[in-house]
């Protein structure tokens, strides 16, 4: 069963079910957004519906890693110019939070 997040105008699905599906959903919501900003809404609101959900910041980090992972085996000949700028800003902005994680014991979003 799907939901729908808004987050500071943004829309994420959110996938009921494996931890696979939600990192699937969010890789997908990245390729469909229009802007850079959307994709940084969509990346705050995923982490943060792990983190209201209790998930622990060793599985939030894993999940970090895997759509980060996922979203470098993408060639920029397959995709589009709006999903390739999607992408790359979507790795930015997992590496500062990968950053940011590691200097302090919360897991939000700083300085992205």
């Amino acid at each position: 069963m799907n939901k729908e997040l808004t987050a500071n105008n943004n829309k994420l699905i959110i996938m009921e079910g494996l931890p696979d599906q939600y990192k699937t959903a969010v890789i997908n919501n990245i390729l469909q957004a229009s802007s850079q900003e959307e994709v940084q809404g969509l990346i705050t609101a995923s982490i943060k519906v792990l983190e209201q959900r209790g998930v622990n910041a060793t599985i939030i980090h894993s999940f970090v890693d895997r759509v980060n992972l996922q979203l470098s085996w993408f060639s920029p000949m397959n995709k589009n110019p709006q999903q390739w700028s999607n992408i790359a800003m979507a790795k930015v902005i997992l590496y500062r939070w990968k950053q940011g994680a590691s200097d302090t014991t919360s897991n939000s979003m700083r300085n992205v």
